[in-house]
């Protein structure tokens, strides 16, 4: 036998190496830096963590992200195109009066997005402005007023209105206060009745908590869809009578 064949021969025994390790990118660690989060909230992600995740060492992260400031504001661009993804097959007619079923179909698919990440609207409220992915998605919902009929003016209006509804979630007025156990929540309200009777009865009868399908504490699907088409509803009016 030759000595080509012979290392052939010896070749094909050994069997399959080790896989190939893929090799960081920024990609790579704001997906992990994902990852972590989803598993244990924004409060987990450390770069030893995330390092941990990634099976790396942690200074060979820093080839690729600056720091962890830098992580955060990376992990809002891949948020912001998740949701344009989502949203971005979404085929339906925008314009006169079709504008508010076209916006309110990629609003509600922002927000399902955003349940799977459900520490992701903190960070939105703090960086969006930095993320080019976000302002994209906001063009294509100006887009869509444009093609309503909306006046550039009316359109400014309007995601003032929105605001982060405009994302799929909203800012609670009230929430409790994980560390203490809610204690200051509908609890504490309860300790201040005499004082707060109007409150107080209100939240008795419909304060709830449903961490399965909320980014809030009373921000379940059905009160977000309330207040969205509340707002859709009024903006159309005005673009009726502009």
């Amino acid at each position: 036998m030759s000595r080509e064949r012979r290392v052939m021969h010896v070749a094909t025994d050994a069997g399959p190496g080790p896989e190939p390790r893929i090799p960081l990118s920024r990609h790579r660690v704001l997906r992990a830096a994902v990852r972590v989060a989803d598993e244990g909230g924004i409060a987990s992600l450390t770069m030893r963590r995330l390092a941990q995740e990634l099976d790396a060492e942690a200074m060979s992260l820093y080839h690729h992200v600056a720091n962890k400031e830098d992580v955060l504001t990376g992990i809002v661009d891949v948020i912001a195109q998740e949701i344009n993804e989502a949203v971005d097959p979404i085929d339906l007619p925008s314009r006169g009066a079709a504008w508010k079923k076209a916006a309110r179909h990629r609003i509600l698919a922002a927000r399902e997005v955003l349940l799977r990440h459900p520490w992701s609207p903190v960070l939105l409220q703090e960086r969006a402005d930095m993320s080019p992915a976000v302002l994209r998605y906001f063009d294509a919902l100006v887009g869509l007023m444009r093609d309503g009929g909306f006046s550039h003016d009316l359109a400014h209006h309007a995601l003032h209105a929105l605001g982060s509804r405009a994302l799929g979630f909203s800012q609670e007025i009230f929430a409790p206060d994980e560390a203490s156990g809610g204690e200051r929540g509908a609890a504490g309200l309860e300790a201040m009745a005499d004082e707060l009777p109007h409150l107080v009865g209100l939240m008795a009868e419909v304060a709830h908590d449903d961490p399965g399908s909320t980014l809030g504490w009373c921000d379940d699907q059905a009160e977000f869809e309330f207040g969205l088409d509340l707002i859709l509803d009024g903006l159309d009016r005005m673009r009726e009578t502009a």
